[in-house]
């Protein structure tokens, strides 16, 4: 199967591209992270206002009626400049909400989190809870962890309500493998800008061997991981049964690919 973006879905990640590279520059992103909230709360509205919350959701319902390519472009722009807002948690958690709810995200007023093996991220930055045996609201202990940009916490309250639907593995995995894709395509993207502009001898760096095949290797890795990514997403719309180990493998390669292609950029 040949597979290649349609020309809508180059603009989309063009528009996307752009919004965040102008709304957080790299040299934003630390103040943004040491601030009391931890993200950039009045974004949400402009994401919203863009469709990009509801990218999944169908447009009667107010949203943009696009499929898991399209969103898995948002989510890499986003793992690509580092976004540290709910939208990941959120995205995972609309599977299993019913209409109005759905209607409430797309238009932006309500955020959400997932609870997996009870640990809630974003916790402190959403209004609601997906957990196992139904809705709740956010409420309960926040702990820091290893990442500001992302801290998460354990839900404190008993009272649950149904939802229609529940957390579809497969998009928890190709979300996680999609923003992972766009962190990778970032660190390589400062590597290769680095070794272009520090000279050791009176030559860049990157035009020692030792130097530019680490990060060549950086980019084989992300190119095959970019095309798992969109094989994955391409299933979720199109060929269901085929979803979820398409997007296992896409998570198991890509976030390693990614954690790889951080550690060669601290290198370089």
């Amino acid at each position: 199967m040949a597979f290649a973006l349609t020309d809508e879905q180059q603009e989309l990640r063009s528009v996307v591209e752009r919004y965040l590279r102008q709304a957080l520059p790299l040299d934003r992103l630390a103040t943004i992270a040491d601030s009391a909230a931890g993200w950039d709360p009045l974004s949400w509205g402009e994401l919203s206002a863009m469709g990009w919350t509801g990218v999944t959701i169908p447009l009667e319902l107010g949203g943009a009626g696009l499929g898991y390519v399209e969103q898995a472009l948002v989510l890499e722009e986003m793992g690509r400049s580092l976004y540290s807002g709910p939208y990941l948690a959120t995205v995972l958690a609309v599977p299993a909400l019913s209409d109005e709810e759905q209607v409430d995200v797309a238009e932006g007023k309500t955020r959400w989190s997932v609870e997996v093996d009870g640990v809630v991220p974003d916790l402190d930055r959403v209004d609601r809870v997906v957990t196992a045996t139904g809705a709740a609201v956010a409420s309960g202990t926040v702990a820091p962890g290893i990442d500001p940009t992302r801290p998460v916490g354990r839900l404190d309250v008993e009272d649950r309500y149904p939802l229609p639907g529940a957390i579809d593995p497969a998009v928890l995995l190709l979300s996680l493998a999609a923003e992972a894709l766009g962190v990778g395509r970032r660190a390589l993207e400062i590597g290769v800008a680095y070794a272009k502009e520090r000279e050791q001898f009176g030559r860049s760096i990157g035009s020692y061997q030792a130097v530019s095949h680490e990060l060549a290797d950086s980019f084989a890795d992300l190119e095959l991981a970019r095309s798992l990514v969109y094989s994955a997403a391409w299933s979720l719309s199109n060929r269901p049964t085929a979803a979820f180990r398409a997007a296992s493998i896409a998570k198991a390669f890509v976030t390693d690919a990614a954690v790889s292609a951080v550690e060669r950029a601290i290198q370089v």
